[in-house]
């Protein structure tokens, strides 16, 4: 077990009785610009915000080392993702004359296509199992377009989607939100940059230099919520290879500026402008809002992102029930 886990006892959630919601599978609903509206009062996106804010809260000035509590279901969810980068060994790049978008993807795509629900199933107890047809199509949207071997904070969003649905049928709980973030999110993105670089995948709908990242927003987010009143490390030094030399291992923010460094050449000014601004931010706390404003604008209201979102049964579209 890695510094800063402590596993907790198994849960006894077979004792409850079985599931009586209506679960289905989720589909699209958000077809035209108009449909927009639809989207930010829907209970989905009320849902989806204060889950990603609750983790944000959650992790707040702490260390990815940090002592948290490592429940059944984390390691269950670290045991799919090893499963998905195991799939990446066996299902190496083909000689093809692009050098974009390799083939491959499309042959491990079409493995997680078949083997989802199954894979779902290993983390979801038996008494919930009417729930995996539904919560496996957010699995699959997580990892990419297998038509265009591309991928995006739209796929990102899926895997959020993902938890946020483990959540809500008591898989995940209160006290696993810091493994969500440090241990299986942080899991999924070694196993995203690894899909990035093996298929050489194209970024979906990126903005260049203008853009945050070409594939990833939420660990920007929950990465500067972890340097929050940080004694030493400020916004101007995540620009400095040293600092991020020395710290990307605890913080997440500094893993991906590093990840950035690796995949893209030049001045970081130049390749990474929005980045480059926000490292004249005087405070993490002030990045942190900036960064939620910003995935807001740039992400969750964005229709190009947002048609590709799927509604179900825990994610409705019907507007927020007022109490």
């Amino acid at each position: 077990m890695a510094e800063g886990e402590r596993r907790s006892q198994p849960d006894s959630s077979e004792d409850i009785p079985p599931a009586t919601q209506n679960f289905i599978i989720p589909k699209k609903e958000i077809h035209t610009v108009p449909d927009m509206g639809k989207w930010k009062r829907s209970q989905a996106y009320a849902d989806y915000i204060g889950f990603i804010l609750t983790l944000n809260e959650g992790v707040k000035g702490k260390k990815l080392s940090f002592e948290y509590r490592v429940s059944e279901a984390i390691e269950k969810l670290v045991a799919l993702l090893n499963t998905l980068d195991r799939w990446i060994d066996e299902t190496p790049p083909v000689d093809q004359p692009s050098r974009f978008g390799n083939k491959a993807y499309r042959t491990w795509y079409a493995k997680l296509d078949e083997e989802a629900e199954n894979l779902v199933a290993t983390v979801v107890p038996t008494h919930l199992a009417a729930a995996v047809p539904e919560v496996a199509v957010y699995l699959k949207e997580s990892v990419g377009n297998s038509t265009r071997i591309d991928y995006g904070t739209g796929h990102e969003a899926a895997f959020a989607a993902f938890l946020c649905c483990l959540c809500k049928i008591g898989v995940l709980r209160v006290d696993d939100q810091i493994a969500i973030v440090f241990k299986v999110f942080n899991r999924y993105l070694e196993v995203m940059r690894k899909l990035q670089k093996t298929y050489r995948m194209e970024p979906a709908g990126s903005q260049g230099v203008w853009g945050l990242d070409d594939f990833q927003f939420l660990p920007f987010i929950w990465g500067s919520s972890q340097l929050i009143d940080h004694p030493c490390l400020e916004p101007r030094h995540f620009v400095d290879e040293k600092a991020v030399n020395e710290s990307h291992k605890e913080y997440m923010f500094l893993e991906c500026v590093l990840f950035i460094t690796e995949m893209k050449t030049g001045p970081f000014a130049e390749h990474s402008n929005q980045l480059w601004n926000i490292s004249a931010v005087p405070s993490w706390s002030k990045v942190n809002q900036g960064l939620i404003r910003m995935y807001k604008a740039e992400c969750l209201e964005k229709f190009p992102v947002i048609q590709h979102f799927k509604f179900g049964s825990l994610l409705p579209i019907h507007p927020v029930t007022s109490c």
